[in-house]
């Protein structure tokens, strides 16, 4: 979206009749539907199949192998998101300090929200509760609090 070229190279593009008022996103998830439908084929072919028959063992072989590429798919969508979502993270989040690396292969964003902190001021005669808002973001390898910017 920030390259103004490249906006009117894909409006260009997927305006085409050949490209069939498709977006390059369809063009992005096409193979992995694909992919997915041949699960659903060979599930089929599994069913028609005699049992202890030859054809049997090879579309076996063929379903379980297509499984794990499905599971390997699906593993390596799951990093990029986990990736894209440090990136945001990273944008949004100003350390004091840059020694805190938050963009990690191994770090993955498993949980974040808003939470209200409670101050309490023990100096002053009457108990003083004050909130403020804090973020928690737990990672699988540590755990980061963060504020809104005054």
């Amino acid at each position: 979206s920030g390259n103004a070229g490249f906006q009117q190279v894909l409006e260009r593009l997927e305006s085409d009749p050949v490209c069939q008022r498709l977006s390059l996103k369809s063009f992005l998830i096409l193979p992995f539907q694909r992919i997915t439908r041949l699960r659903l084929l060979l599930q089929n072919i599994l069913k028609r199949t005699r049992p202890g028959s030859e054809e049997e063992v090879q579309a076996t072989q063929a379903y379980d192998a297509l499984e794990k590429l499905i599971k390997d798919c699906s593993e390596n969508v799951q990093r990029m998101k986990s990736t894209e979502e440090l990136i945001y993270l990273s944008q949004k989040i100003e350390f004091e300090c840059k020694i805190f690396p938050l963009i990690s292969q191994s770090r993955r964003l498993v949980k974040c929200g808003e939470l209200t902190a409670l101050d309490f001021n023990t100096l002053s005669p009457k108990w003083k509760v004050t909130t403020r808002p804090i973020y928690l973001h737990l990672f699988n390898d540590c755990l980061l609090l963060s504020r809104p910017k005054e």
